[in-house]
């Protein structure tokens, strides 16, 4: 899998396992001669052994002592600042640096130990920036979607980067061209988008947060337009469907856009009066549109679920409210599905959401044991969010009792609960 570089790096050469393994067997051959060499002399002594073996010892310690210099310049030699172009690391520019330093082995070799990067600390991982004003978050849609939203409500100050599918979301992570991805996966009145829990179980991304959030749909248009005057509206299926009752009785046409913030642009690049869009108030303000209806939705209290997506896990805690999310496949059975969510009840450990989606790759099998009847069942995939945290020894054992009943069982993520809409 490819993966981003930056340009200050693209002229420098980047160190593979090849090479790692080239460097280690050259420099340690030479050691682990000697050693054996010094295993030989031990084993079989010899008459006129002892004078060898004193000066053979005394040879051998200097060249361990040589060989902790050398590791150590190669450790310098191997680090690759970021931030500068022709990194200037005193001491191993040369040969003549490393005999320098053979006459005073401890000092240099404290010294390159001090070069190397500090492990990270708690102290570093909660001093880092709660705002995101340092991280790049990807989303579907244009600037002004409501998925921009959540991903300013999870990072304040982070740099959104729009994305044209959800796959491309996706894609943008695993490329190292963002650092993370907003992805919608249920709303209070549509209910869930089955086409991104496809996608979750399709790549390798993982649940590090979630944001929930209050939509509230504006019918747009065009400067000076009257509500009365609108014939046709445009908007994402899913906020037509949440409009239901107003478009209704507009009487208007219903026409499907790509994204909410899409529909607006349109309406605004085409200069049509009588087309409106329905969409957020920012994407009125950045389209140069008109507000001629708030609050638009069926249901008042309309609320999307987004889900925060990284390359690597969190590390959950018990500080905090915490959720996890798991996907699984269980064996045929009466009760086997009662069993599988027994492991929480027995732990009391709360559901939040349970979603089954058909397998893809088995999407139906024989329902006797025969494999000679016609009768056929799909066969499904279980997502399911606990309310507990990866940290807490109920949901290890809850997992581990899952996995007599599960053929397959993974953890999508274990990540605090947004609480604040």
């Amino acid at each position: 899998m490819p993966y981003w570089v930056s340009p200050k790096l693209a002229n420098k050469p980047l160190l593979t396992n090849h090479n790692l393994l080239h460097l280690a067997e050259t420099s340690c051959s030479g050691f682990q001669h000697l050693l054996r060499c010094e295993w030989l002399l031990n084993v079989h002594p010899s008459g006129n052994s002892g004078a060898a073996l004193i000066s053979f010892k005394l040879d051998l310690e200097k060249f361990r002592k040589w060989e902790c210099c050398r590791f150590g310049a190669l450790t310098q030699q191997a680090i690759t600042p970021v931030e500068d172009e022709k990194p200037h690391v005193p001491g191993v520019e040369s040969s003549g640096a490393i005999e320098r330093t053979r006459g005073n082995e401890p000092r240099g070799f404290h010294k390159d130990l001090n070069l190397l990067p500090k492990p990270l600390t708690a102290n570093d991982l909660s001093s880092s920036p709660s705002d995101g004003s340092k991280v790049r978050v990807a989303y579907q849609g244009l600037p002004g979607a409501y998925s921009e939203a959540a991903a300013l409500k999870a990072y304040p100050k982070c740099e959104t980067v729009p994305c044209d599918q959800f796959e491309e979301t996706f894609k943008a992570v695993e490329l190292w061209l963002v650092d993370k991805a907003v992805l919608p996966i249920e709303n209070s009145v549509g209910g869930s988008i089955h086409r991104n829990y496809d996608l979750l179980l399709r790549h390798r991304l993982h649940i590090v947060g979630e944001v929930q959030m209050q939509v509230n749909h504006c019918l747009l248009g065009l400067p000076g337009t009257r509500k009365e005057e609108i014939k046709s509206v445009l908007s994402h299926p899913m906020a037509l469907a949440q409009c239901d009752m107003m478009l209704c009785d507009l009487g208007v046409l219903r026409i499907s856009a790509h994204d909410t913030a899409g529909a607006a642009q349109m309406v605004a690049s085409t200069g049509l009066r009588e087309t409106g869009a329905i969409a957020s108030a920012k994407a009125a303000e950045i389209y140069g549109l008109d507000i001629l209806a708030e609050n638009i939705q069926d249901d008042k209290d309309n609320i999307t679920r987004f889900l925060i997506l990284a390359r690597e896990p969190i590390i959950p805690g018990t500080d905090r409210p915490y959720k996890t999310s798991i996907v699984f496949t269980l064996e045929e059975g009466p009760g086997v599905l009662f069993k599988a969510l027994s492991v929480f009840a027995l732990r009391s450990i709360n559901l939040s959401k349970i979603e089954s989606r058909p397998r893809k790759q088995h999407p139906s099998s024989v329902v006797d044991n025969s494999n000679e009847g016609s009768a056929k069942h799909f066969d499904y995939l279980f997502f399911i969010d606990f309310e507990a945290s990866m940290a807490e020894p109920r949901a290890q054992y809850a997992l581990g009792h899952l996995q007599e009943f599960a053929r397959f069982l993974r953890v999508l993520g274990s990540y605090p609960i947004d609480t604040v809409l």
